[in-house]
């Protein structure tokens, strides 16, 4: 079929290739739409950009619900169940398309499709990294070109027929989804299910981020946003921290603190995690930083300053015994060479008596030899060679019991955290030493042993209503809790 303009649209031509079955569906606010797609370049060799099936993923998007790229919605609204056509568009429509495509990639490989822990807009997040991480999509971004979609319509459902996700919902349906995800994942929590409760949490972020794009930067709307993406990413690191997810955690709570050098609960599990992976400096800056925000926090940092000192001293003992091993380890490997071939090493030393007596016969002997004197004086005399063998065993006997020595063989020692503190240990010692132990046994403590609870929904969304700013008692991790 020849190309034709659709009809009170501009800048779109439509081709069918194939076509599809029955009346042409109802489409609604809420029709969720699942189709194929593949996206050309208008060139000569019809460049394939991105194609769905090779990714093996349709693509489902939800009518009016402000889709980036709302040019497809007119374009799967044109088409039957089972059709196949082929769609070009002018600029004008294909602007937003590097983001579009940047976001179903991520998707496609199973990560996440924005980058929700980064706490900018997303045009924001756009510009500040000048780069989407795809070179052909950064060119397109650049510079702006017409595009061919060929897309295929498999399925669509009316509202009542699907249960909604975060995704597919508007922005008062997102808003109120926010406390009810964020209180299952607390419950989540509180019974051990640390990787669930997470899930809940990155979607309740997600459900905010989506709002928050379409407010402006730093202003009242976007800051009440942020204070509840802020307390929700912070449950999340406590989730991480039972999960042993230490890196992850130091990655989302520096976020937080470059955005918000104040969030004293973000420099807490920062801390935390710092001290598990053995980063020492910094897991008492953090700590120290804790005291700085809130001095009434110097019970528990103190408790936590002298578990890491603690975990440090084993650490280092830990690590002595290891070198020790290892290098007597290879002080055995080389004692063992040399007895297997001591012949070989008396052959190649030469005794001090011969190296002075061939001196003497260098210095005394005339400029110039004849053949016969030449050929007498390399050679050595029996009584030579059996002096130099004896001379030659005892060094290497005198060697090998200096080695023996000097690294001696020691059976590793086991070592408690009680060993490597003073004889008189203070209360705070005694109970660092215990809470030590108990975080030794076993993974699986309680929230209330190592962090604090997560943040009750009711507690985070009180400022969608009063406005009110949070006072520090608020982001205590003893208050988190209330």
């Amino acid at each position: 079929m020849e190309d034709s303009m659709m009809l009170g649209v501009e800048g779109i031509k439509k081709r069918i290739l194939h076509g599809g079955t029955g009346e042409k569906p109802k489409f609604v606010t809420g029709t969720k739409v699942k189709f194929h797609f593949r996206t050309q370049l208008c060139n000569d060799e019809r460049t394939v950009i991105d194609d769905s099936k090779k990714a093996g993923m349709p693509m489902e998007v939800v009518i009016g619900n402000m889709f980036k790229l709302d040019v497809w919605e007119t374009l799967l609204m044109s088409m039957h169940i089972g059709e196949v056509a082929e769609f070009w568009c002018d600029v004008i429509h294909t602007g937003m398309y590097p983001i579009v495509a940047k976001s179903l990639r991520r998707i496609a490989v199973g990560k996440d499709p924005v980058d929700w822990h980064i706490h900018t807009c997303g045009m924001a997040n756009m510009f500040a990294y000048h780069s989407l991480g795809y070179d052909d999509l950064d060119e397109l971004q650049k510079e702006p070109q017409p595009l061919y979609f060929v897309m295929e319509l498999l399925k669509v459902q009316q509202p009542s027929e699907y249960d909604r996700e975060s995704w597919a919902l508007n922005d008062d349906e997102r808003l109120k989804a926010v406390p009810v995800l964020h209180g299952q994942g607390n419950k989540l929590f509180k019974q051990g299910r640390y990787e669930d409760a997470t899930l809940k949490y990155k979607e309740a972020v997600m459900c905010i981020k989506n709002v928050q794009t379409k407010e402006k930067a730093w202003e009242a709307p976007w800051l009440r946003l942020e204070k509840m993406a802020n307390t929700l990413t912070l449950n999340y690191c406590q989730c991480l921290l039972h999960m042993e997810e230490y890196y992850e955690v130091i990655e989302h709570t520096t976020d937080i603190i470059n955005q918000h050098p104040g969030a004293m609960k973000a420099f807490y599990l920062r801390g935390k995690a710092h001290m598990e992976v053995w980063n020492e400096a910094e897991a008492r800056d953090d700590f120290t930083r804790v005291l700085d925000l809130d001095p009434g926090m110097k019970k528990t940092i103190k408790k936590e300053l002298a578990v890491l000192k603690m975990r440090m001293e084993l650490k280092n003992e830990e690590d002595r015994l290891m070198y020790k091993g290892m290098f007597a380890k290879m002080a055995r490997e080389q004692d063992s060479l040399e007895l297997e071939n001591p012949d070989q090493e008396i052959s190649e030393q030469t005794s001090p008596e011969q190296e002075t007596t061939q001196e003497k016969e260098s210095a005394e002997a005339p400029l110039e030899k004849t053949g016969e004197e030449q050929t007498t004086s390399t050679q050595t005399s029996p009584e030579q060679i059996t002096s130099a063998q004896e001379v030659s065993r005892e060094e290497t006997s005198t060697a090998l019991s200096s080695s023996d020595h000097e690294i001696p063989e020691q059976s590793p020692q086991n070592v408690t955290p009680e060993q490597t503190t003073t004889e008189e240990a203070t209360p705070e010692q005694s109970e660092a030493v215990q809470t030590f132990q108990e975080q030794s046994a076993s993974k699986e403590t309680s929230p209330e042993h190592n962090t604090p609870e997560p943040t009750r929904p009711e507690q985070a969304y009180q400022d969608l209503i009063t406005s009110e700013q949070m006072t520090p008692a608020e982001t205590t991790p003893e208050n988190t809790s209330q």
